[in-house]
This record gives C-alpha cells, sequence and structure tokens, in this order.
C-alpha cells in the first residue's frame, strides 16, 4: 500500500481549487481548475457526484452498489478515489 491510501472511513471533499460539472461541450462531467479543465470519462463523474463533504469512500462505495444492483464495483471505484487523492483532486476532510 502507497503512503497515500485513503482511510475508508473519512469524509471525501473536493480540493477547494476544483469545481465539478457536467460540460455540455464535452458531454462529460469535468474537473474545471484555474489552469483548464479534467474531463472525467464513464463512471468517474458518478464517483464524483457522491464527493461532497458528506460520504466516506465506505459510503461511496455502498451508495454506487445500491444504485447499481447486482455489479461489483468496489475495486473500480478504489482505483478511481486512490487516483483522484494522489492527483490532489480530492481531500479527507
Amino acid at each position: 500500500m502507497s503512503a497515500n491510501t485513503l482511510a475508508r472511513d473519512k469524509l471525501l471533499s473536493l480540493e477547494k481549487q476544483f469545481r465539478f460539472q457536467w460540460e455540455p461541450a464535452q458531454e462529460s462531467f469535468v474537473l474545471l481548475y484555474p489552469e483548464g479543465l479534467i474531463k472525467l470519462p464513464g463512471s468517474s463523474g458518478e464517483i464524483m457526484k457522491l464527493i461532497d463533504g458528506s460520504n466516506s469512500v465506505n459510503m461511496i462505495i455502498a451508495h454506487l452498489g445500491e444504485q447499481f444492483p447486482g455489479i461489483d464495483l468496489k475495486n473500480d471505484v478504489l482505483d478511481f478515489l486512490e487516483h483522484a487523492y494522489e492527483k490532489n483532486w480530492i481531500r479527507t476532510d
């Protein structure tokens, strides 16, 4: 495990320099920041919708499991959240 591994019980928020929104021109969700944007393809936008300061990693996995029953999303969600954390898009509160 890397030193940057997320604690699964900590609440997650966007880092202050980012804004999450749907971008019609990109036809996807994006993270906007002063120098540009990061396009969030596929399910990453669904995950980012839940990063609002009131959900932990475990809560996000549980919510997506309810929203998409019968699909094992745990590892994909963990991989994305670890990536977002390592890139400093999100933080723990």
